[in-house]
């Protein structure tokens, strides 16, 4: 379908419109002209523009103009502000948002379940609500989740015009063969059913001026797999899509190597000028690239912090038990660092914990016992963030603390700034919100998961491994796969197993 025909449909009178828009066509472009055009005209209320990270907000923000009359949310903000609103009423504290950071991944589920609930049950509130947004704009819908559709549903019925963007095939959450996998799947189905209009953005404007022909290659690569085909990657390829047959030769299931001869081109694309993201589809499979490019190259940690998340939720649990505050940071640093064993460092300092740091020790011990006390000191986020920066001492100025490697450096910067506040929690929200108004980018080089990359895009992209452990035949891997290769905007680079390439290729 052509642009013509989508502006027609998400301008017409239409209330619920649906526009399919694979990555690199112009939905931003669209969405962002389209709520330019119509803020000023909307009277009474304003115009919602609903997103799902704060990064695509300040997008909009930046193209919109007239924003003045816009609200440009993430679906989670709005979410509180209902919440807030009408606290009381679903049982919750005057700041559900505090609420569910607590709560971790659950609480956020929770509130998003009490206020669909909340607009479901109670008119009024929907009523309210469309009164004060009668046109919506929603982006990346297909990330949404059963409770925020939901509300946004609910809004609709209550009077709010809708204008919603999605693509399936960027839906990337969720198991391979879970519930709510295909929950989400029966619910674009329905979305499209429901629409007053559909239409699709087909046109591959990342790609037209410089590479057509390796977007029309992904663009048709999207349909193979969405429609459960497999990419052929034998015989003549575009050009700016390259195929490199390796083998993993690796003994460890944590590492990745090659022979010389195999790795030798990969490490040529290190020398491009291009920004360069070598993608791959697991976490210990990026800290295992680490490696394998000798340290040259940094990892994307991207806007989002489990880690440090984690962390936060474990100290404030566990505060006051030194022994509960020293686990915490040993699975902290098992996921921002390798090198911090077990057989050198953590289970002598778990041990010395436990004993009080008593005994008489020296050298590296004496050094390890003095990173126990500071815990024993002060058993909470703020004797937490002290080791930190104590360790953080040790690794530049001691031999034998050399070997911890630091793979996710901004992460672990994050949790020693953690000591700077009187709450744990409230610290990593404001770290958070620093975050991202700060709005960090990738380097020109760096290595990343395919899902912290989503939403970026780079002039050369390599994807690696390609077998069958990184991406199966199914749903799930197949989005992952799209998702990863339409991140490129002039060359592609598959690494493919010879004796186990993925099952979605054929080579």
């Amino acid at each position: 379908m052509s642009d013509t025909s989508v502006v027609a449909a998400i301008r017409s009178a239409a209330r619920l419109v649906l526009i399919e828009a694979p990555g690199g066509c112009g939905k931003t472009f669209q969405a962002s002209h389209y709520a330019s055009e119509l803020a000023a005209t909307i009277a009474p209320g304003r115009m919602l523009v609903v997103t799902h990270t704060h990064a695509a907000c300040d997008v909009f923000a930046s193209r919109i103009k007239g924003s003045n009359r816009v609200d440009i949310r993430t679906i989670d903000s709005l979410i509180s502000q209902i919440a807030s609103a009408y606290h009381s009423g679903i049982g919750l504290p005057a700041d559900p948002s505090a609420w569910a950071r607590k709560n971790g991944n659950e609480g956020y589920r929770e509130l998003a379940a009490k206020a669909a609930a909340l607009v479901a049950t109670s008119p009024m509130v929907a009523h309210a609500l469309a009164q004060r947004y009668p046109l919506i704009v929603c982006d990346e819908h297909q990330d949404t989740s059963a409770e925020q559709h939901a509300i946004i549903m609910a809004l609709h019925a209550a009077g709010s015009s809708l204008r919603l963007f999605g693509d399936p095939m960027q839906h990337i959450g969720g198991g391979a063969k879970s519930a709510a996998r295909l929950g989400d799947t029966q619910r674009w189905a329905d979305l499209k059913a429901q629409a007053d209009v559909y239409e699709e953005l087909d046109f591959p404007h990342r790609w037209n001026q410089n590479a057509r022909r390796l977007g029309d290659w992904i663009l048709a690569a999207r349909l193979t797999l969405k429609h459960g085909g497999r990419l052929d990657l034998r015989g003549t390829l575009p050009s700016g899509v390259t195929v490199i047959l390796a083998e993993d030769i690796a003994k460890a299931s944590d590492q990745y190597a090659l022979s010389g001869v195999e790795r030798r081109p990969i490490d040529a694309h290190l020398e491009g000028r291009d920004p360069l993201l070598i993608l791959s589809a697991h976490n210990r499979t990026v800290q295992a690239l680490r490696s394998f490019f000798n340290r040259r190259v940094p990892i994307w940690e991207g806007h989002t912090r489990d880690a440090l998340a984690a962390l936060a939720s474990a100290l404030e649990h566990g505060a006051g038990d030194a022994n509960a505050v020293v686990l915490a940071l040993v699975n902290f640093m098992n996921e921002v660092s390798v090198g911090f064993t077990a057989t050198d460092y953590t289970k002598f300092l778990r041990s010395e914990v436990a004993a009080g740091c008593t005994k008489k020790r020296s050298l590296k011990p004496a050094t390890l016992q003095g990173l126990g006390r500071l815990l024993l000191a002060d058993p909470t986020h703020r004797g937490a963030a002290s080791f930190l920066h104590r360790l953080s001492q040790l690794i530049e100025t001691d031999p034998k603390f050399a070997p911890i490697k630091i793979d996710s450096p901004r992460e672990f910067r994050e949790a020693i700034r953690l000591g700077d506040f009187e709450d744990c929690q409230d610290g990593l929200t404001e770290i958070a919100r620093r975050r991202t108004h700060s709005r960090p980018m990738p380097p020109d080089r760096a290595i990343s998961t395919v899902h912290k990359a989503k939403g970026l895009e780079a002039g050369r992209v390599i994807v690696m491994p390609c077998n069958s452990k990184h991406f199966p035949d199914n749903e799930a891997a197949r989005s992952l796969l799209y998702v990863a290769i339409s991140r490129a905007t002039r060359s592609l680079t598959l690494v493919v197993s010879r004796s186990d390439p993925s099952p979605l290729l054929l080579v």
